[in-house]
């Protein structure tokens, strides 16, 4: 039996940037599988004008062949996007306590969701999801003042803290020792004298 992969959710306009760091750490240095998934298997274009095929459809994901669920980044979650599709995924992740992780926009659909209910959480603001998440529930699970955080298997991330972001995943999954994450996050944000 293969072991479970990272499962990344691609669209026209994604924010490539913002899972690399996590992405880059998983498949690099922690020898772990990445799958990608779209709404369907036409190419896409990220923000960053990297053109990038899916691996399977959305509709196909397993979850017990999954260890982790990224969400990117990207206007699209301003707008309409198929949440009838992308929701019941996240309900049976959820549910078998497989962990999702969003960043910058893409906490609105996991807001939308309800994934924040009983959860810190945080996003590019507490306004930023009360705006596009109309019914957000719980605002006063919002934490302030930090680029990510992780809460019981729900990970969510400023677009200002893709390092950050990638570090509360790594910690997650146990994918590497404590010190090595701290290594990790230092070697990104150390300030030059």
């Amino acid at each position: 039996m293969t072991s479970p992969s990272t499962a990344v959710l691609i669209f026209e306009g994604f924010a490539d940037w913002e899972p690399s760091f996590a992405l880059t750490g998983l498949r690099r240095w922690g020898n772990r599988s990445v799958k990608t998934f779209g709404y369907d298997l036409s190419p896409v274009t990220s923000m960053g004008g990297l053109r990038v095929t899916p691996d399977a459809v959305l509709d196909d994901l397993v979850p017990d062949s999954t260890e982790l669920l990224i969400l990117p980044g990207g206007d699209m979650w301003e707008r309409e996007y198929p949440a009838d599709r992308l929701a019941p995924i996240l309900y049976t992740l959820r549910a078998k306590a497989i962990p999702i992780a969003g960043i910058c926009a893409a906490t609105i659909a996991m807001a939308r969701a309800e994934l924040f209910r009983d959860r810190r959480h945080t996003s590019n603001g507490r306004d930023f999801l009360s705006h596009y998440a109309p019914g957000y529930e719980t605002p006063s699970m919002y934490v302030e003042d930090t680029l990510a955080v992780a809460d019981r298997g729900v990970i969510s991330a400023s677009g200002l803290g893709a390092v950050e972001f990638a570090a509360e995943i790594f910690t997650t999954l146990k994918a590497f020792p404590d010190p090595a994450i701290a290594q990790f996050r230092a070697m990104y944000r150390a300030q030059a004298s």
